[in-house]
């Protein structure tokens, strides 16, 4: 990409930001749009409009409040997991201010004052060779630096600033997410998931006893003081069907009878009943009464319901149990100590938020477990090789000349100087944005094929996944794209070559990323905040679609923050800006724009509009911080490559940051990790502010499918537990 292109490109994507800034500023001073900008706001029953002036209406007044507002207002809106995702980006916008503040003074004016490039072309001249153009970017960067300079010190020293700039953010980071998170699990609200743990792999029982039973007397006896209650597991899913169609006929009555009310005028006083057909998708079969019609369907289901709850808590109990603790520090005592002396009996963790639980796993045993995560990583494993042919192929395909040679039908398209401008600006990073949002889905499913037992840990899990595959096929992929194949062969042959690889194909692909970078902080962003298509999509719901106010509800309920692939994109510019921070410092701005924005319209996103739709209290940041290494370890093993192709003598000096990554990962690995897998007995001793509804925290635990009015009351429950009439299903 010539300058021309790359200037365009940069101009555009600024004032396509810059006009989404203002359409937001615009859009969202109108009350009619509340919903959709100010939706955790109104959820959480506050006035969108209290107390601000006119000053907040102005194209700032959003970015003074979300810069001001603190930590703790951002936990109050959006939970420890947003404060912590916060925590993320402005660590790492840490690491590249400091990290600039060295590397642009020094590196720019040492690589713009050499004249590598110069010399290339006059020696491929000479040799008859046709001449290789370079824009006034690429002398800015280590390419135009030459071989056997003492320059190169320069770049090989600031590479050791920027990891043990790394090394000092991540630690004050990783302390300071540990003392948040220690400081949520200590509070006096009573959490339900703090009094109980999750029981997997329950044995079979005796035949004179049940699986209720069994839990019950092997938790007492060895809990005689602090152990309150369990509750059995249960396939609940046939039960689960009937409440949903229940429910779907209750908002089905809802909306026909505001259709109703809404025919009725002066002239026709009773109104005109609605009606639908009960065949194939509304479409055919005959016509009905909607009101009566689905009235007569619930009174049908209950009876079919409470038969069904009935079965299941008496014969569909599975091996696997929720118990309780009178108090939460006997709850943590009890998740962290081993119970039986085979591993695979009597597994016992914390239990997730009631909100998080995945049922359907929780009953899988720990040998299914296994042979289902070897089989995921291998599927996952086989996607993340496998996907770099078509992203290989996207970023080959999508470049002006092949676009010219593949579809000469093109040319006359191609060739007009402005179109040809704009096409080489933006045409390839849309096309691999696109292609990559065709992934996120497929690795949550397979996240959940692994037995997970809560939906943050899928999260977590489908964000690893994630973000190994955008390393590998992003990064990698469009970094040592034109000789895909070759290259496979040489790291299958020869594993360590992969490092001259990436040392002589990463400069050339430095353009190409720092416009991908910028069109994701600048479009990316812009469109986060101005939030034009939930705005539109709100809109043509409540006007063609919503009757009740569920149904308006429904349509501007916001969601979380979605880690899975918030997370593992933001990672991949982590990767991308620190890798090429040596190569071509230019990038470093560009890097600190992407967080430092990020950082202002999340916060802001955050306080305004996201939902969270779990509270893990920041376990996604172990993840985070090993990501980061994982990156940084890139970087200097890339970067020793690079001073190597240099013939630069002491490029071995660079060798010893590998280790010291490892070891400084190891450290604080051990020193803060298991704070964060299980909760210390010094930060849940303290007392709960009011005396614990124990029914209260079992009852939230019940699934929605299984507590109509009469099982309300949790000895029902539980007696219905107790009383079955068959034993443990066979293993």
């Amino acid at each position: 990409m010539d300058t021309a292109s790359f200037v365009t490109s940069l101009l555009t994507s600024f004032v396509i930001f810059v006009v989404l800034v203002l359409v937001f500023t615009w859009l969202s001073s109108r009350p009619g749009n509340a919903p959709v900008y100010y939706p955790s706001v109104l959820l959480r029953g506050l006035d969108p409009w209290e107390g601000r002036g006119r000053g907040t209406r102005s194209p700032v007044g959003w970015l003074r409040q979300a810069i001001s507002a603190s930590e703790g207002d951002v936990v109050a809106a959006g939970g420890v997991d947003a404060a912590v995702y916060l925590v993320f980006l402005s660590s790492v916008l840490s690491i590249l201010v400091f990290s600039g503040i060295v590397l642009l003074p020094v590196l720019l004016p040492v690589a713009a004052t050499d004249d590598n490039l110069n010399l290339e072309r006059a020696i491929g001249l000479k040799n008859g060779k046709t001449p290789q153009n370079f824009t006034e970017l690429e002398k800015l960067a280590l390419g135009n630096v030459q071989e056997h300079s003492r320059r190169l010190w320069a770049f090989l020293l600031s590479v050791y600033w920027v990891s043990f700039v790394t090394y000092f953010v991540l630690w004050k980071s990783y302390k300071h997410v540990s003392n948040m998170r220690a400081a949520a699990r200590s509070t006096p609200d009573v959490k339900p998931e703090e009094f109980a743990v999750l029981v997997r792999d329950v044995p079979k029982p005796p035949p004179d006893q049940t699986i209720k039973d069994s839990v019950d007397s092997y938790f007492r006896a060895l809990h005689p003081d602090t152990f309150y209650r369990s509750m059995v597991v249960t396939d609940h899913t046939k039960a689960d069907k009937i409440y949903q169609e229940i429910e779907g006929h209750k908002q089905k009555i809802a909306r026909a009878e505001v259709v109703y009310a809404e025919s009725k005028t002066t002239g026709k006083p009773e109104g005109t009943k609605p009606t639908h057909r009960i065949g194939f998708l509304g479409l055919i079969g005959k016509k009905v009464d909607t009101i009566e019609y689905c009235n007569d369907q619930i009174k049908e289901l209950l009876p079919k319901l409470e038969a069904e709850q009935k079965t299941t808590l008496r014969e569909k109990q599975q091996q696997a149990a929720i118990v309780f603790f009178n108090r939460r520090s006997a709850a943590a005592s009890a998740s962290q100590t081993l119970h039986a002396q085979m591993f695979d009996k009597w597994t016992v963790e914390q239990a997730p938020e009631p909100r998080q639980i995945i049922w359907s796993n929780l009953s899988k045993k720990i040998y299914e477990r296994q042979i289902r995560q070897v089989v995921v990583y291998t599927i996952v494993f086989l996607t993340v090789v496998f996907y770099m042919i078509p992203i290989t192929a996207i970023s080959a395909l999508t470049t002006l000349e092949k676009l010219r040679e593949k579809l000469p039908f093109l040319k006359v398209v191609v060739d007009q100087p402005k179109i040809k401008t704009v096409l080489q600006a933006y045409l390839p990073q849309l096309a691999l944005i696109v292609f990559l949002a065709l992934l996120p889905s497929l690795l949550m499913f397979l996240s959940k094929l692994e037995g997970i037992p809560s939906q943050g840990h899928t999260v977590r899990a489908a964000a690893g996944k994630y973000f190994y595959f955008i390393v590998f096929n992003v990064f990698l992929g469009v970094t040592i794209s034109s000789t895909l194949f070759s290259a496979l062969t040489t790291i299958i042959n020869n594993p360590p070559g992969i490092v001259n690889m990436l040392a002589s194909s990463l400069p050339g692909s430095a353009t190409f990323f720092l416009t991908f970078v910028a069109l994701k902080f600048f479009v990316g962003y812009g469109l986060e905040l101005s939030r034009l298509v939930p705005l539109i999509i709100f809109h043509l719901k409540r006007k063609y679609l919503c009757k009740t106010e569920d149904e308006v509800r429904a349509a501007w309920a916001p969601g979380d923050l979605g880690y899975n692939t918030r997370v593992p994109n933001d990672m991949l510019i982590v990767t991308i800006v620190l890798c090429y921070s040596v190569i071509a410092p230019l990038i470093i701005p560009f890097g600190v724009a992407y967080f430092a924005l990020g950082w202002i319209i999340v916060k802001n996103q955050v306080l305004r509009v996201y939902v969270p739709s779990y509270e893990s209290n920041g376990r996604m940041w172990p993840h985070m911080h090993t990501r980061i290494i994982a990156a940084l370890l890139i970087y200097q093993i890339t970067m020793v490559g690079v001073i190597l192709l240099k013939k630069f003598l002491y490029s071995p000096v660079l060798v010893p940051l590998i280790p010291i990554s490892f070891i400084f990962a190891y450290i604080c690995h051990m020193r803060f990790y298991p704070a964060f897998a299980k909760t210390p007995l010094e930060v849940v001793q303290h007392n709960v502010k009011d005396t614990p509804n124990m029914d209260a925290v079992y009852t939230s635990y019940i699934p929605a499918c299984l507590k109509p009015e009469k099982l309300e009351d949790v000895d029902i429950f539980e007696d219905a537990q107790l009383h079955t009439t068959s034993r443990a299903p066979s293993i």
